[in-house]
Parts: structure tokens; sequence; C-alpha cells
């Protein structure tokens, strides 16, 4: 199988064809077939799982417009670990703020709820307020190959920053995908990181085993790839609140879905054989509405009571790091001359917090309803969530939403 892979049976055919062809005939395809696939999986709402909020036309972190997630998926390999040749259970997430082709930078804060991670150019976003890039988001030993791949690209596509010069630090954020993955074999090569960058797009989002998130565990079971999204109503401005989650945290007997104790529920073939809080979770916010860098700090900060809804404790082993943006204010990085900008009053902001929550627990079902059993390195297996049993667990609580079969 190839290095840049897809984990479903239907893109063979289609892959094979494409790497006959020039890669942005591979980019076109291979992005076409994954929409394909994000529009016919079942997400949680299928399910019947009841959720609070008002969702964009995709429940994703695409419905702020301008914002683009692209994956690159490896899988190779099975059987006994062998360091440097496999398994492979990995990849790479790049998320554009205002797309791929845009120079223009947006305001931004970030926020650590447990620092055992990582999430890099967060220094230069606290002083400075703006994320000048892509986000990316891969595994705990590939952060600085794909760090340095985002210099590339931007080199490649020939454009200084905003205020003109050639440099960058770029944000890039991991979770630890080694029970699955041959996490040493450092198999997330720049090119992998460049096809991330360019096969972005937006519209329905591939959730799962994908990108960044191919070898994530979440609760115990299978993890990886969640989005979910928020409008707001007219009298509050009509707002969009986007978010996506790459989930590798918690503990199966604290899962929590719809105020269900669903990990005690199903408590069957649990991942690590252990009931620490092992991992961590990357969660990233995306909003149109006019804030700056203080009241995105405010934004990123609610994120924890969303993954608390979902039952986190945050862990000491688990980094949990989380960022967020506005696409509003466009050009308000130029060096000249005095800027406009708008913004909400701070007293307007609680829509937003109640969305930014609101979304976060559903991200992170969505990302393990999605995802499906996994078996990698030395044969170690992680179980989806069971569907029908998840729907049955809802049942018992009277939570399960009617109407949905």
């Amino acid at each position: 199988m190839s290095r840049r892979s897809i984990a479903h049976p239907v893109l063979e055919p289609i892959q094979s064809f494409a790497r006959s062809k020039a890669p942005i005939v591979i980019a076109l395809i291979l992005t076409l077939s994954l929409v394909t696939l994000a529009q016919t999986k079942p997400r949680a709402r299928d399910l019947g799982v009841p959720f609070d909020g008002t969702p964009g036309v995709n429940n994703a972190i695409t419905d702020v417009k301008g914002v683009e997630v692209g994956h690159t998926t490896l899988i190779s390999g099975s059987g006994k670990l062998e360091i440097g040749k496999g398994p492979v259970r990995t990849g790479v997430t790049a998320i554009h703020p205002r797309g791929k082709t845009s120079n223009d930078a947006v305001f931004a804060a970030w926020f650590t709820l447990n620092g055992n991670g990582e999430m890099t150019g967060t220094t230069w976003v606290e002083d400075s307020g703006f994320l000048n890039g892509p986000v990316m988001i891969t595994n705990t030993h590939s952060v600085g190959v794909v760090r340095d791949a985002v210099i590339a690209w931007k080199v490649k596509h020939g454009t200084p920053d905003m205020e003109g010069y050639w440099w960058s630090l770029p944000v890039v954020a991991e979770t630890w995908d080694g029970w699955l993955n041959d996490i040493n074999g450092f198999h997330v090569h720049a090119e992998d990181a460049f096809h991330a960058l360019d096969v972005a797009h937006s519209g329905p989002i591939e959730e799962g085993n994908v990108g960044g998130g191919t070898g994530m565990v979440c609760n115990e079971f299978k993890g990886g790839i969640g989005t979910s999204s928020r409008v707001l109503d007219a009298k509050a401005g009509g707002y969009t609140v986007g978010v996506l989650v790459q989930c590798n945290y918690g503990r199966r007997d604290q899962l929590r879905i719809a105020g269900v104790p669903v990990g005690k529920e199903i408590p069957d073939h649990p991942a690590y054989g252990k009931s620490d809080d092992t991992g961590s979770i990357i969660v990233i916010v995306a909003t149109d509405a006019p804030l700056i860098p203080t009241q995105l700090k405010r934004i990123a900060r609610r994120v924890s009571l969303g993954l608390g809804r979902d039952g986190s404790y945050s862990g000491d082993g688990s980094g949990d790091i989380f960022l967020a943006f506005s696409t509003a204010n466009p050009g308000a990085v130029g060096t000249k001359g005095l800027h406009q900008l708008t913004m909400l009053p701070n007293d307007s902001l609680d829509p937003m917090f109640l969305a930014t929550v609101q979304a976060t627990e559903e991200a992170v079902v969505n990302a393990m309803v999605a995802a499906e059993t996994m078996t990698g390195v030395d044969n170690h297996e992680v179980i989806a969530v069971p569907h029908d049993r998840l729907r049955e667990v809802l049942k018992k609580y009277n939570r399960l939403q009617p109407g949905v079969k």
C-alpha cells in the first residue's frame, strides 16, 4: 500500500489510478473521494445522540467561511513492531484559517489546560495576538519535520508574511499514537505535510481514522479527528463557531455522551489494558465573530468545559492544548497607518462561550463515532465505539433522540 494512503477499501482503485497521474490530479481525486466518504459516514446525530445548539450546514469547522482542512493518512504494515518499518498508523492534518491561498494573518490566542504536550509557535501567538499561516496536527515525534515542512511550503509559495518578512514560526500540535503506530520510525515526511496543506478544502470534513488522528485512542475506544459547529441566532449576531479536535485522551469509565455514562455501560475491550488517563487532545476553535486576542483567549478556555461534558478531567499525563482564531478583521496585521478594527463587547460573549462548549462536546463524540476499529503495532487492537450499543445505552437512559432510526 502506498505511504500516502486512505484507510478505506473503497479508495484503493481510486488511489491506484491517481498515483499514475500528476500530483494535482492525485490531490483532486483523493479530496473528492474523502469528501464523499465524509458525507456518507454516520455521525453522532445520525445515531440519535442529542446535542444542544444549532449546527452549521456541515456541522464542521469549515462552516466558518474561509477555513479549509486537509489530511494525509499513512497506513501500512501489520504485526510485530519493527522500528523504522512499521506498522504505520499516523498522518498529518492541516487547517488553513483563511484558505490555502491567503497570506492574511488572523487574530488568535491559545490556552493549555494541562501541558504534557506540544504546540509550537504559541509564544509569538501569545505576544503578537496573531496566527500567520496554517495550524498543523500530527503525532508527538513528527512535530519537527512538520514544522520545517510548513516553512518550506510557505517559501515555495513565494510570498513573505503580511509584515514583509521571510520568516515563519509555524503552529504545530501533537498527540501520541505509539500504541498503534511505529512512532519512533519517523514515517511522517515533509511531502506528507505538503499534501495535507495542498488538499485542504471547505465543506464536509473527513473524521475518525484520518490525518493526524489516524492512530489515536479516545476514552479507550478508537479516536481521531472530529469536528462540529454552532450558529448563533440573529439576536446574538448570527456568528459561527467551529471546532476541530484530535482526540487521544480519557478513561473508559469516565466517558459520558449526552450525560449518559456510556463508558461504564460499554466496558468491553478497553485499550492499553489499564485505566490511566493516557493521551492528549488538541482543539482548534474558529469563528467569524470579530474578537480580539484577549477575547479569543477566553473562548479557548471554554473548550475545557466542553471536554468536561464528555468526561475528561485532564489527567496528569494528558496534553490538553487549545487554540482559537477569528477570521474577522482582515488585514489587521498590516504595518502602515492606523488600523480600524471591529470587536464585540465583552458582555456579548456569552453565546460564543456556550457555542464553544457545545461544539467541543459534539466534535469529540463525532470523532469516536466516525472512527473504525484499528489493529496496529504488536497487534494492539482498539475497538470503535459500537453504534448499536451506543444507541441501546442512550435509549436505556431515555436520551435517544426521537425520530432517528
